[in-house]
């Protein structure tokens, strides 16, 4: 196929065997177009990697469209901070295309917090949204309004597949235990007790952490021909048993090492290691955020695995606005790596700029 170098509408025409008008009404969807004929446009589109103007198409329409981001609030929690400044730095970048972002933060802690925040998204009629479904059941019920009233979303961080979203953003979770599962097991020449830590989390309700927690699960049961007996601890700082309970546990001979589902919770887990003086428990957490970069350096933590917040956001609104202005679908689901990182690395991948 002969592929011009400034590709044009009749171009694609051409190539599709079809009619400007058709390739026209295809990429402004407006007006009838066949099943074939589409399947023909999409098709060399596609092939061409064809991008129309984008200036030209927004600002000569002059229409613009209102993304509503829901998200936990950024000023209790470091990682959510991190998506905060996505969402910032997607606001500059989409304005002057015509898309304007509303902020909607919750109570991470609050359920009640989630839907409140959610029907004042439902009532001010986006075109789109953009949204971390941390609380599973609050979120099915939330999604179905949404579906209703026919407003695309794309989900972040936490997959509810149930709810059909137009497109996933974040890890495959399940592989992320087994990650951190493997990154445990290697070297350990003994079995003994792994703590699952969940901190300050409703875990019942926190489908993200389940499946970390049974991914971390499986790898064991699978791979390791050691006696390991994995227990699992729900926690929160603000329990007046917190301290004594968390004492227990590293008071255990048989203790040897903790895998952490949340990030801030990874920095939590730290510094009860680190006033213990116990560096030879093996500690797995979450994301770069500067209190774990600081254990990592010190070495109370030995793997932190990344999952890249910040562009997690950016990946969501760059999807959502494509659809909006160029009826361009996503796909349904952009699965981010399970980027481990150590001391070894650290340094070159601050360096690199890509987190």
């Amino acid at each position: 196929m002969s592929i011009p170098k400034n590709v044009r509408i009749k171009d694609i025409a051409r190539l599709a065997g079809v009619s400007v008008g058709t390739v026209d009404r295809v990429l402004h969807n407006r007006g009838r177009v066949s099943e074939d004929a589409l399947q023909k446009v999409t098709a060399v589109m596609e092939q061409i990697d064809y991008r129309p103007n984008l200036i030209a198409r927004t600002l000569g329409s002059n229409k613009s469209y209102r993304i509503a981001a829901l998200i936990p609030d950024p000023t209790v929690d470091p990682y959510w901070a991190q998506s905060n400044q996505g969402l910032i730095q997607a606001t500059a970048e989409w304005a002057q295309y015509g898309i304007d972002i509303n902020l909607y933060f919750f109570d991470l802690f609050d359920k009640e917090s989630f839907t409140k925040k959610g029907q004042e998204v439902f009532e001010a009629k986006p075109d789109g949204i953009l949204a971390a479904p941390i609380f599973f059941d609050e979120a099915l019920l939330l999604f179905k309004l949404f579906k209703k009233q026919g407003i695309p979303y794309v989900l972040f961080n936490t997959n509810i597949p149930e709810v059909n979203p137009l497109s996933f953003i974040g890890q495959n979770l399940f592989q992320s235990g087994r990650v951190g599962a493997e990154l445990m097991h290697f070297g350990l020449h003994q079995g003994g007790l792994l703590a699952v830590l969940h901190i300050d989390e409703d875990i019942h309700n926190s489908v993200h952490l389940l499946e970390k927690e049974k991914g971390f699960r499986e790898y064991f049961k699978e791979k390791s021909k050691l006696a390991f007996t994995i227990q699992d601890f729900n926690l929160s700082p603000n329990d007046t048993s917190f301290k004594k309970n968390f004492n227990l546990l590293l008071d255990d001979t048989q203790l040897k090492g903790i895998f952490v589902s949340t990030s801030n919770g990874t920095s939590v887990a730290a510094s009860y290691l680190e006033n213990h003086g116990k560096k030879n428990i093996r500690l797995i957490g979450y994301d770069m955020l500067n209190e774990n970069l600081n254990y990592l350096k010190s070495g109370v933590i030995d793997f932190l695995i990344n999952q890249n917040p910040k562009r997690q956001v950016s990946v969501g609104i760059s999807h959502l606005a494509n659809y909006l202005i160029f009826k361009k679908r996503p796909p349904e689901t952009e699965l981010f790596p399970l980027e481990i990182i150590t001391q070894q690395n650290l340094d070159s991948y601050l360096g690199s700029g890509i987190h």
